[in-house]
């Protein structure tokens, strides 16, 4: 019974990952005068579809905090359980981007800081913990992967986002808090951070259902096992 608990758990967690991108794809077609290569996904909020980048943050923190509960049992050490707390706490700080989004920065800051940093950090510290575990070996490999995919696309935004900055800001372009999106990109400026956060929401997504889908095959060998 509890094993056949955690498969429609690590369903429901594959399920809402699967929901969050569909969302983030459909607004790229949605709204397609956000351009991708230097606008961030959470500016699709300043679109005409706000509820449906509402409901990509949604579901991405429902499917972080259903395997946050889903792995607790799945771990033992203090440090990984420090991964899925932390791994909890990104699904709240997704979950706070819905409610407050890049019209209100206070909020939406929270949100970011809540939900950015601690990706990296959790996905290393579960990661490097399942991968020490017999019954994880044939899924450590991929998992592993994606745990250093995410904090390297993290680095690569943060590098990004500055290279682009300060080239607005050499451009004479204004991007302060209380400043306007600036309507295009000059010549000469390197704009690549809107793809780097893609990437790096990508990267994060699928280490979720890679891990979610390695505890539902779990489950489903542990009769055979015994």
């Amino acid at each position: 019974m509890q094993d056949s608990r955690r498969k429609n758990l690590s369903s429901l967690v594959i399920t809402a990952s699967g929901i969050s991108l569909l969302c983030l794809s459909a607004l790229h077609f949605a709204s397609p005068e956000f351009e991708p290569s230097w606008r961030m996904v959470s500016e699709y909020a300043l679109g005409k579809h706000k509820w449906l980048v509402s409901l990509f943050f949604v579901f991405w923190g429902l499917s972080s905090l259903l395997l946050a509960a889903d792995l607790w049992n799945h771990v033992t050490s203090k440090a990984s359980k420090a991964g899925v707390t932390l791994l909890f706490i990104s699904g709240i700080g997704a979950s706070l981007a819905a409610l407050f989004d890049v019209s209100q920065p206070a909020g939406h800051g929270i949100a970011g800081l809540l939900g950015i940093p601690t990706v990296p950090v959790a996905t290393l510290l579960i990661a490097n913990h399942i991968s020490k575990k017999h019954e994880w070996s044939s899924f450590a490999k991929p998992i592993k992967f994606f745990a250093h995919c995410t904090w390297i696309a993290l680095v690569l935004m943060v590098v990004t986002m500055a290279v682009m900055m300060t080239g607005f800001k050499d451009a004479g372009i204004e991007t302060g808090p209380d400043s306007p999106p600036p309507s295009h990109v000059p010549e000469g400026v390197i704009a690549m951070a809107g793809y780097v956060n893609r990437l790096m929401i990508l990267a994060d997504i699928v280490w979720l259902i890679l891990v979610a889908k390695a505890i539902k095959d779990i489950s489903h060998l542990k009769p055979s096992l015994q």
